[in-house]
């Protein structure tokens, strides 16, 4: 690391710092018409899907279809949505950017997601927030649970204390999993099903924070 940051926030992607499904479902249904799939998706379903990776994405949408050819759809799906969302990104919640720079000058930040290749990498460009960020990681480049992955950044960065800040259940489990504690953005998608810190905008996170870490 370039600055002496021991302390990490770790955030999820989709319901933690953007909604990008309104850009995600046309690219979806565009590739969709131009490959022959019927399927037609929402902004909706799009949301739902959030937090799974690409193959349990694949099951919940074809539980019928040959694995093989459900997961070479979401694929591209998940391939065609990073060029729109890398031109003009997405809707980044309330006050973003200015946490994140206020954050960033005391705690190491990183990103940890289920998402694909490139999705990320577009968040950053998309909107312009790479430089607020540290390091990141997704399962689809290293095969890893999200909760590994959040070790894993924790472990080659150095970093002593972490929290992990998410939307769903399956984020609090990964974080459970990586054994840091959790805070819930209540504000976005998910449902959490055990007790757990809570916010309700990007706003509280900073006092949360200097009490956790």
């Amino acid at each position: 690391m370039d600055k002496i940051k021991k302390n990490a926030v770790i955030f999820d992607l989709d319901g933690t710092l953007w909604d990008a499904s309104e850009t995600i479902a046309p690219a979806w249904n565009d590739w969709c018409a131009a490959h022959g799939v019927e399927r037609r998706f929402t902004p909706a379903d799009c949301r739902s899907y959030c937090g799974k990776t690409l193959p349990e994405i694949a099951r919940v949408v074809f539980p019928q279809s040959e694995p093989a050819w459900a997961e070479w759809v979401i694929n591209g799906c998940c391939e065609a949505e990073c060029v729109p969302l890398a031109k003009r990104g997405g809707r980044l919640y309330p006050g973003l950017k200015q946490i994140l720079e206020g954050l960033g000058r005391e705690y190491f930040l990183a990103v940890v997601s289920n998402c694909g290749l490139g999705y990320i990498e577009a968040f950053f460009s998309g909107n312009a927030t790479g430089s607020c960020f540290d390091d990141y990681e997704n399962a689809a480049r290293t095969g890893l649970s999200k909760g590994e992955n959040i070790r894993l950044v924790m472990e080659r960065n150095g970093v002593e204390k972490a929290v992990y800040v998410g939307d769903t259940e399956g984020d609090r489990q990964a974080a459970l999993a990586a054994g840091v504690p959790f805070v819930h953005a209540a504000y976005g998608y998910g449902q959490i099903h055990g007790a757990c810190m809570r916010i309700s905008s990007l706003y509280e996170l900073p006092s949360m924070l200097s009490e956790l870490l």
